[in-house]
């Protein structure tokens, strides 16, 4: 009996189609923004009153990154994971994360074929463009860390063999903050490859009222989200928001958060370079969603909390004393200067230029 090797037909037929030979051209800014507000258009009529927290998922997945929302159950989180991955034309997988979850239920496992006589790989879940992570805390760390390669190397691991995950992929996660007896809390690593941690909070009576309208208005339980785009309109729009640059007075104000968060009194360790590295990503992405090619202050102080919250590790005094960590970092937004607003720096510097060259 001999392994099948994944260059074999019998080992990539069930195989998702991998990474593409060639991509296509990036989307301009303008292009991005309108299609990011159709795609928030269209995944709002069926998720109601979660604008913000779908902005900065969509912010995170055109940045590259992966979100996890942290909340209690009945708020809509698995709709709102369906409902983007279907509204940008990704393949959808869920996984209702149990006790008895193995890393193979998630990455896949080699299956001995009679047929063949060999061990073919049969890929898992995982293979897909959004992965959901139902209540990811309520399966082991060993099933957890099954997904700590697939997220920063876009690949798994089985039995020395390696293979690529389709592209674009990510990871949406949610978790269950309410219960500890049968859960286990995330690792600081895993929480650390996740770019956003999202709060949806209980929706007002009015927003309420229309997610129970919505309801009834469809009649069926299922609500469907028709694609604005497919999965090569989002690797455009993705390479897009790659190409804009970012002023160095930004660079720098994040790198000063983060630093900042290493020296709050409360904090036993802050956040790393790759918190800073998130924090100037998805501010891009939300600038670039706004229909601009730069980004400003407002761009990091608004995504400052989801992004490195959730990075912090806090003092048993602080944690103790009822401190979260979302308060370590609004005060430390509140602390560090900001820059100037690069847009109003560009416009004077545009201002003061001269017409060199112009006839007279």
């Amino acid at each position: 009996m001999t392994a099948a090797t994944p260059d074999l037909p019998a080992a990539s037929r069930d195989l998702p189609a991998a990474r593409p030979a060639a991509r296509p051209a990036a989307l301009p800014v303008a292009e991005i923004a309108r299609l990011s507000g159709d795609i928030l258009d269209r995944v709002g009529s069926v998720v109601v009153g979660m604008r913000p927290a779908l902005e900065l998922a969509l912010a995170t997945i055109l940045a590259g990154g992966h979100v996890l929302f942290e909340d209690v159950p009945g708020l809509g989180k698995t709709l709102a994971a369906r409902s983007i991955a279907s509204a940008i034309g990704l393949d959808f997988r869920r996984l209702q994360c149990t006790p008895d979850l193995l890393p193979a239920d998630i990455t896949g496992s080699f299956v001995y074929a009679p047929a063949s006589a060999e061990f073919v790989f049969r890929p898992g879940p995982i293979f897909t463009g959004l992965f959901l992570a139902d209540e990811i805390n309520r399966t082991s760390p060993k099933t957890q860390s099954a997904l700590l390669e697939a997220m920063a190397e876009g690949q798994v691991t089985v039995e020395g063999q390696s293979f690529p995950l389709p592209e674009p992929f990510h990871v949406v996660a949610t978790s269950n903050p309410i219960e500890f007896e049968g859960t286990y809390a995330l690792p600081e690593a895993q929480l650390d490859r996740f770019m956003v941690r999202l709060s949806v909070g209980y929706p007002d009576a009015q927003g309420e009222s229309r997610v129970l309208l919505a309801r009834v208005s469809r009649r069926r339980e299922v609500a469907m989200v028709e694609p604005v785009i497919d999965d090569a309109t989002l690797r455009a729009m993705q390479d897009g928001v790659e190409l804009v640059d970012v002023d160095q007075d930004i660079a720098a104000y994040c790198v000063a958060l983060a630093a900042a968060t290493r020296r709050h009194r409360s904090v036993e360790v802050g956040a790393s370079p790759r918190g800073s590295q998130g924090l100037l990503l998805v501010a891009r992405a939300r600038a670039v969603m706004a229909g601009r090619d730069f980004v400003i202050p407002d761009d990091v102080k608004a995504v400052a909390v989801p992004v490195l919250a959730h990075r912090l590790s806090l003092t048993v005094q602080a944690w103790t004393s009822g401190v979260q960590a979302s308060q370590v970092v609004t005060e430390v937004v509140n602390s560090v200067p900001g820059p100037p607003s690069v847009g109003a720096a560009r416009d004077a510097a545009r201002a003061t230029v001269p017409d060199a060259g112009l006839p007279g």
